[in-house]
């Protein structure tokens, strides 16, 4: 993995920090595979459902910090990401860290899974209650 590696996936996930925060959909399902899945409140919820799962969420700042990028091979990665929350209302925070595979397109680096741990004031790291978010029935 070169430098230019490294920095095509760090902006990738400046993009999907910014275009969260902005409430850019499609902006936001572009650094994502079209297999690509974001996992946290206790389920894994494929790109197709983004849309409905995004406008359910609180809206706010996304706050990322840079990543740790782990190579697998020439055309794959892991990293973690840590994350801040700042709720827009009430400026309320979750804390945590993004856990994350990237792969190498045709369009460049894409995320193909993104799964968030939360950081309790306990101390204990989880994935989150079970959201609220009414998933379609098929």
């Amino acid at each position: 993995m070169t430098t230019d590696d490294l920095v095509e996936i760090q902006q990738l996930l400046a993009r999907y920090a910014v275009t969260i925060t902005r409430g850019d959909i499609d902006g936001l399902l572009a650094v994502f595979t079209p297999d690509g899945t974001y996992s946290a409140f206790g389920d894994t919820y494929p790109l197709a459902e983004f849309p409905a799962l995004v406008a359910a969420a609180p809206k706010g700042l996304f706050l990322t910090g840079t990543p740790v990028v782990e190579p697998s091979d020439e055309n794959s990665a892991t990293g973690t990401q840590p994350l801040c929350f700042v709720d827009h209302a009430t400026h309320d925070l979750r804390i945590g860290y993004y856990n994350d595979t990237y792969v190498r397109t045709a369009d460049g680096w894409r995320l193909r899974t993104r799964a968030m741990t939360f950081i309790r004031r306990s101390g204990t790291h989880d994935s989150g209650r079970p959201h609220a978010f009414d998933r379609p029935t098929v």
